[in-house]
């Protein structure tokens, strides 16, 4: 069983962790256990209690109702909301219920109503990245179990290779061509398929070299291919491996093209790049991007 700060619920359910403490004293809604040292935490129980508590509140029912209700009956109210919703938020806190319980068939089942409902284009923005935003933040720190992350990992990037490989393949004489690599190390490789669909559900075409590829084998490429773009995306800190001096060097080798760097790990430093880097630290920035081509 994984254990939860305040602020990590905070996180997961979206629910600010003053409110959180306001439902523990004046409703009891859940109670935080203590360790010998007195530090208080949370267990997968009282996270998934949150995340009901939060699916019903957005709902418009008031917390002071939800409070009233035994777990069945809050477990019916949650079926009977669950049902009807096709809110983002619904349906990805009941994703991170069901990576808690390693639970495939609703986790499949959620993303096929979203496809059903949005498309998978806006299931991918609206649903599938806050979601691995949120389970991102906290595999991070430490606070869900590896295999938690892995589980929804693996069912995510099978969808969206499935969905990548049924997209037309029809010419484009306006279309870019957009080179794509995870830097040497880095294997999260997620958020570099959701920008290879958007990429080429706009119509263009990429060059996809995945998974930790040596710089070397980027510039041998880079000199041999034709490209417009260089989408490079990054999910860990790597140990020794300086991202900043790696954009600059790819920046310097290929003056003549644009850096599309993915990632939200550079922040106030991104400014120290040079006018061929373009930072997209949200997929978002990346469908506006793709826009204005």
């Amino acid at each position: 069983m994984a254990v939860y700060s305040i602020k990590e619920l905070e996180t997961l359910s979206g629910i600010k962790a003053h409110t959180i403490r306001i439902w523990e004293k004046r409703y009891c809604l859940i109670e935080p256990h203590r360790t010998n040292t007195n530090i208080r935490y949370y267990t997968d129980n009282d996270l998934k209690k949150i995340l009901n508590v939060a699916v019903l509140n957005r709902q418009g029912i008031k917390i002071s109702n939800i409070a009233k209700l035994n777990e069945l009956e809050l477990k019916e109210e949650i079926i009977r909301v669950s049902g009807s919703s096709n809110s983002s938020g619904t349906i990805v806190d009941s994703m991170v219920m069901s990576m808690i319980d390693f639970d495939e068939y609703k986790l499949e089942a959620l993303i096929a109503k979203s496809i059903s409902k949005k498309g998978f284009k806006s299931t991918v923005t609206d649903v599938l990245c806050p979601f691995l935003q949120k389970v991102g933040i906290n595999w991070q720190s430490g606070d869900i179990y590896p295999a938690q992350e892995h589980f929804v990992s693996y069912l995510i990037r099978q969808k969206i290779i499935a969905a990548t490989d049924a997209l037309s393949n029809t010419f484009n004489p306006n279309g870019k061509k957009f080179l794509m690599l995870l830097p040497e190390g880095e294997w999260h490789e997620i958020t570099l398929l959701i920008a290879q669909y958007l990429i080429k559900e706009a119509k263009h075409e990429v060059i996809y070299l995945g998974q930790s590829v040596p710089y070397s084998d980027v510039l041998a490429i880079g000199a041999a291919k034709n490209f417009d773009f260089v989408v490079v995306s990054s999910t860990t800190s790597l140990p020794g491996f300086e991202m900043l001096l790696y954009l600059k060097d790819l920046g310097g080798a290929f003056p003549e093209k644009k850096i599309l760097y993915m990632s939200s790990l550079l922040k106030e430093q991104a400014f120290e790049l040079s006018p061929n880097h373009h930072h997209l630290p949200q997929i978002s920035h990346l469908t506006d991007f793709l826009s204005s081509l």
